[in-house]
């Protein structure tokens, strides 16, 4: 069965809604309250691109906890992992550290540079 033929089901609404006729009413849109279906912002809502980098992982964290968790358990896992290589390694360790420092450095400045000519 094609996605049309499932929609054509209620006998033709389609063609209803396409010509202007009325949306089905939504009996959870919370009638009678003031702040229906506007999140109490108004017209002042933040947009998702508007919030910081910390803003949007609080937000990431807030609609998905799991995947919050199973990404702080892996962050402890390879920070255990870059420990035990300093122990074990640590002329090496401290060589790819330097590497990686000069690494985040390049990325910050990069992005430092960018957010200046886009802003």
């Amino acid at each position: 069965m094609t996605d049309e033929a499932e929609s054509r089901v209620d006998g033709g609404a389609d063609t209803e809604r396409r010509a202007g006729g009325p949306e089905p009413a939504d009996p959870d849109a919370g009638a009678g309250r003031p702040d229906a279906g506007d999140g109490g912002f108004g017209d002042d809502a933040p947009s998702f691109g508007d919030l910081s980098l910390p803003q949007r992982v609080f937000v990431a964290a807030v609609q998905n906890p799991t995947r919050g968790v199973v990404i702080v358990g892996l962050l402890a896992f390879g920070f255990s992992f870059y420990v035990a290589f300093w122990l074990v390694f640590p002329r090496v360790a401290a060589f790819m550290s330097a590497i990686g420092a000069v690494l985040v450095a390049i990325i910050a400045l990069v992005y430092l540079i960018s957010d200046r000519f886009s802003g």
